[in-house]
């Protein structure tokens, strides 16, 4: 597939971005002539789509609140060969999308992330930055390091990896999803530095630090409970036979002394946490079996699909 032969599609989801829209339909027009601009508006109530419709993007509407619906809506009604997922506030740079699409092309790859490089302190605040940066260590421990902006917002994707992703996300932690996604499946996936500046005057930030960070988090655990579920059980298998010990043995230590059990209710507690544990070990082995027969169901959609290095179907 060529550059020239790709249909290539800007998916911009927007809540309350009349201000900054237009410039963002504008440069991606500008960067990529013959792609189709779509903008979602998720629930605006500052003329955002009316003034993405006027700059000349296509525009629907998502009624289900959060970025996460808006991706998975995108995703399902779109059809392109490659596919350019931005948000809309100005603070990414258009013009490096031709590059992360050639990238995607010539290597065929099925993901490109624009990691974000900030020309001003303000665009990319210290308490995002290290969030990012530890979110992200905390992934690359588990799933692989081979992604180091995980929360960024700019990303190239090809066909198969946009319509074989489940899309469970409702916030901003689908960005997570993205990233663990593509690990699991041992995806060809890249990286590209890109301009990251601060959003324009007028508009305002959708996100908050600590509430979606926390969100983040709790996307992380339950991942790893859905795609390690051995190591995840096995941990708080561990955890629980490491406390019935630690109530366990005062009992046991008593009871060779005196031939007594009088703290009878330590007790039971000690023997239900490590029957607990050996439940919680058992748990882990049975749901990576089935996590794997999911894995490889998944593989298999992924499969499915043509990849961007495939030669486009007869005419």
């Amino acid at each position: 597939m060529s550059g020239a032969a790709a249909r290539v599609a800007v998916l911009i989801p927007c809540h309350n971005e009349a201000v900054a829209i237009p410039k963002v339909v504008a440069d991606f027009r500008a960067a990529l002539p013959g792609a189709t601009i779509h903008v979602y508006d998720n629930n605006s109530t500052d003329g955002t789509a009316a003034a993405a419709r006027a700059a000349g993007a296509v525009v629907r509407r998502e009624g289900l609140q959060g970025k996460g619906h808006v991706v998975r809506r995108m995703f399902a009604d779109v059809e392109a060969d490659i596919y350019i997922l931005v948000d809309g506030d100005d603070t990414y740079d258009a013009a490096a999308a031709p590059a992360m699409v050639a990238r995607l092309l010539a290597d065929g790859l099925d993901m490109v992330v624009g990691t974000r490089a900030a020309d001003i302190a303000a665009a990319y605040r210290p308490g995002h930055r290290l969030g990012n940066r530890v979110l992200t260590g905390m992934v690359a421990a588990i799933f692989g390091n081979r992604v180091s902006d995980m929360l960024s917002g700019y990303r190239v994707f090809s066909r198969r990896f946009v319509k074989s992703f489940p899309a469970l996300a409702t916030g901003f932690e689908t960005e997570t999803e993205f990233t663990v996604h593509a690990l699991e499946l041992r995806m060809a996936i890249g990286e590209m530095p890109t301009r990251y500046r601060d959003r324009p005057a007028g508009s305002a930030s959708k996100l908050r630090t600590f509430r979606d960070g926390m969100r983040i988090l709790r996307t992380i655990v339950v991942l790893v409970k859905e795609e390690r579920p051995l190591q995840f059980f096995s941990l708080c298998g561990l955890l629980l036979l490491l406390l019935g010990i630690g109530f366990g043995i005062p009992v046991v230590l008593e009871f060779l002394a005196t031939g007594l059990v009088p703290r009878l209710p330590t007790a039971v507690l000690a023997t239900g946490l490590v029957l607990l544990s050996f439940l919680g070990f058992a748990s882990g082995l049975i749901l990576d079996s089935v996590t794997r027969a999911r894995k490889e169901v998944k593989r298999l959609a992924y499969l499915a699909l043509p990849g961007p290095l495939a030669p486009a179907p007869p005419s």
